[in-house]
């Protein structure tokens, strides 16, 4: 076949992700984005079977029905509150793939110099985000503790692993032929990637996700290096920087240093809430709370990861129509980390048909929060905390923050009193002009609609 079509398909499938992604930076050409990021993979993988190096279509087929068989229930089953879960799993289907590529192709060809270089990389990317994806998913899922497990020395203890893999790589490259070297370098990447996710807590980890992702789409960008493949190149390269620059923007919205990251020390938070004195906090009824929500002027509405668990963003959505016609300012006030992955909220909100420019980031919102008469926090915690900015002991401490507290009334819609992800109580819930709203999210908002609904 004519080399020049599939290249033709390659470029034009690499300008589709190209488009995706700067369409992805705007909700109105969201959907957009997401077409084009599929019409290029299709294309991607067209000419790639369009070249002459296809050696079973017979594997290619059982590929293609086995992988739609897991990832069609995969995307239509899971509730939105999994979809760092999802995300997580994906990232790991993908890193694998990369690894197992390039050990085929490092036991195909033992190549030597800048090939076996790009060989080694890919391997120790993969191979770590595989690992390092999978104790992400666990402990999100909650198969594992979401708290922080260290030991003595653990950062050293997981550089000098991660130096010696680097180690055996290098010589790798100049003698490939050494197939045990390169048997103990991939066990070393998986172990690094174990110890990578372990020591961080469960606060942490939107940013971790945003990182991992960053690696997988190197280890693909260096898997196209290895195979002269032009279009792996640029695909992983732009997965793998805009994963990076997302991490650097998570790490900077929880005050957490990038290098903190990538030697795994973050994340070490305590829980030192248990045996702490109870204090007084004044709560209210849903009938109570629809008195307040209906006598104000504005209301800005903060969701949390237990609007998410509760599955309410359509109950909030119904509280913010019936609010407009009474003629109330209603807007929702969105932190980058509120939830378990950045976007979380957004999505949520949006498959719920809330009007996207009622989302206002974090920094717009909190200019006007201290003219706010209610401030409704769903399910959220550690992002209104204002021990964030009063206490510099506190482990969330420089953590930005969305100015609840300044608000005339504040309600806080939560199950108990159990604090979130940082472990630490939360200063808001006691003060004067807090009200704390007990129960199910989804239940309560709903019992404030119909309050709302029957006095209109």
């Amino acid at each position: 076949m004519n080399p020049g079509i599939y290249q033709a398909l390659y470029i034009i499938s690499a300008a589709s992700f190209i488009l995706a992604l700067k369409w992805m930076s705007a909700p109105a050409t969201s959907r957009r984005a997401v077409i084009s990021g599929e019409i290029g993979m299709l294309l991607a993988i067209v000419a790639t079977l369009l070249r002459q190096e296809v050696i079973s279509y017979e594997w290619i087929a059982a590929g293609l029905i086995v992988g739609s068989a897991i990832g069609v229930p995969l995307a239509m089953l899971m509730p939105m509150t999994h979809v760092p879960q999802r995300t997580a799993i994906s990232q790991a289907c993908g890193a694998l793939a990369s690894a197992l590529i390039g050990t085929a192709e490092y036991f195909r060809q033992l190549p030597h110099g800048f090939t076996m270089g790009a060989l080694v990389l890919e391997t120790l990317l993969g191979f770590l985000t595989f690992t390092a994806s999978l104790m992400a998913f666990g402990k999100l899922q909650e198969l594992l503790p979401s708290r922080p497990i260290t030991f003595r020395g653990q950062n050293f203890f997981n550089l000098g692993i991660l130096v010696i893999a680097v180690a055996l790589g290098g010589s790798l490259v100049f003698h490939p032929e050494n197939t045990i070297i390169f048997s103990i370098f991939v066990l070393l990447a998986l172990v690094f990637g174990v110890l990578m996710i372990i020591p961080i807590g469960g606060a942490d980890m939107p940013t971790v996700i945003a990182l991992l992702n960053s690696y997988a789409g190197l280890s693909a960008c260096a898997m196209g290096f290895a195979l002269d493949n032009k279009l792996l190149i640029i695909a992983g390269a732009l997965d793998g920087s805009s994963g990076l620059i997302l991490s650097i923007i998570m790490c900077r919205a929880m005050n957490r240093s990038f290098t903190n990251v990538l030697f795994g020390g973050f994340g070490q938070l305590q829980a030192a809430v248990a045996g702490q004195e109870a204090k007084p906090v004044r709560s209210a009824s849903p009938d109570e709370a629809a008195a307040i929500l209906g006598d104000a002027r504005s209301v800005v509405i903060i969701p949390g990861y237990g609007m998410a668990v509760a599955q309410a963003q359509h109950k909030i959505r119904e509280l913010h129509d019936i609010l407009i016609k009474r003629g109330v300012d209603v807007k929702f006030a969105i932190h980058p980390v509120a939830g378990r992955m950045p976007g979380h909220m957004n999505v949520l909100l949006a498959e719920a048909d809330v009007p996207y420019d009622k989302l206002i980031e974090m920094e717009d919102i909190n200019g006007e929060m201290a003219m706010t008469d209610v401030a409704l926090v769903v399910g959220a915690n550690d992002i209104v905390n204002p021990a964030a900015l009063n206490d510099p002991t506190s482990p969330i401490a420089g953590m930005p923050i969305l100015d609840a507290y300044k608000s005339r009334t504040i309600m806080v819609i939560k199950r108990g009193m159990s604090p979130g992800f940082a472990g630490i109580d939360n200063e808001l819930y006691y003060m004067d002009k807090t009200l704390m709203l007990f129960g199910d999210a989804k239940s309560f908002v709903a019992g404030i609609v119909k309050e709302l609904s029957s006095n209109h």
